[in-house]
């Protein structure tokens, strides 16, 4: 069932996400060569207390997986699209790596939800611009949600801006609703067609995350730690996502940096 969330639920994911956006921003400094995953899930827990919100995360289970989540982020590097576990093991970074960075916290009861890939030092010009379009997708699925449309709107936006570039949009994961939970109704594809799908009305709030790969979009899927989804092909990837509120004046970024 979608929960639409009311306004004053909106003030707390609002200030949810400008402590995430601003955890993300001091992570995504801190990536540099021979920095570890587990160094970033470290500072994440502790800037995470610091703020006064909690590591929703650390813990948490849920029906995909055979059990507990057992960090604050999730870092996938190179062709580790998404849920790479930063301590079993914790990995050096290397010049040239990319990695993924998503992190969702709890904050007045309410959850946000953000990611970003970040380079490791300087990495290949083609690598760089699979970045650079897998954040321009998401900042054009987040226009294409405007209230009246359809969630179907947003995949629909997404896969014709990413379509001409030839890159894999990976199409087992998706976005999805957020703010009671980590995950709610309803999903959010970032393939789709126009016009179909739930309506977007005010006080939706959901997380949409285009993930785009150098090369095939299929994925596999890790049976041993449970969580780790990496491209078929070896190819690598890109992720970026933001929480956002339908409002009757057009999305609004509640995890945006300030």
């Amino acid at each position: 069932m979608i929960k639409l969330k009311t306004h004053e639920e909106v003030v707390s994911l609002r200030k949810g996400g400008r402590i995430l956006a601003r955890i993300l921003d001091e992570l995504s400094l801190l990536v540099a060569p021979g920095v570890s995953t587990e160094e970033l899930n470290d500072e994440a827990l502790e800037k995470i207390e610091r703020a006064g919100a909690e590591p929703v995360l650390l813990g948490y289970h849920p029906e995909f997986a055979p059990r507990p989540y057992p960090a604050a982020i999730c870092t996938s590097i190179n062709d580790v699209v998404v849920h790479g576990i930063p301590n079993e093991p914790s990995v050096v970074l290397q010049e040239g790596d990319v990695v993924g960075i998503d992190l969702s916290i709890g904050y007045e009861g309410m959850i946000v939800d953000s990611a970003r890939t970040v380079p490791v030092g300087l990495v290949n010009p083609e690598v760089q611009k699979l970045i650079n379009i897998t954040k321009e997708a998401l900042a054009v699925g987040i226009k294409a949600a405007k209230a009246g449309g359809h969630v179907g709107d947003i995949g629909a936006a997404i896969e014709s801006f990413v379509r001409p570039h030839h890159y894999g949009i990976v199409e087992e994961l998706c976005g999805h609703g957020v703010g009671y939970a980590v995950h709610e109704e309803p999903m959010v594809q970032n393939v789709g067609t126009r016009g179909t799908g739930p309506e977007l009305e005010p006080g939706l709030v959901l997380a949409i995350e285009p993930m785009l790969t150098l090369g095939d979009y299929n994925v596999t899927f890790d049976k041993k730690d449970g969580y780790t989804v990496r491209t078929k092909d070896g190819s690598v990837s890109a992720h970026f996502e933001h929480t956002i509120v339908i409002t009757e004046n057009g999305p609004e970024i509640l995890t945006a940096s300030r």
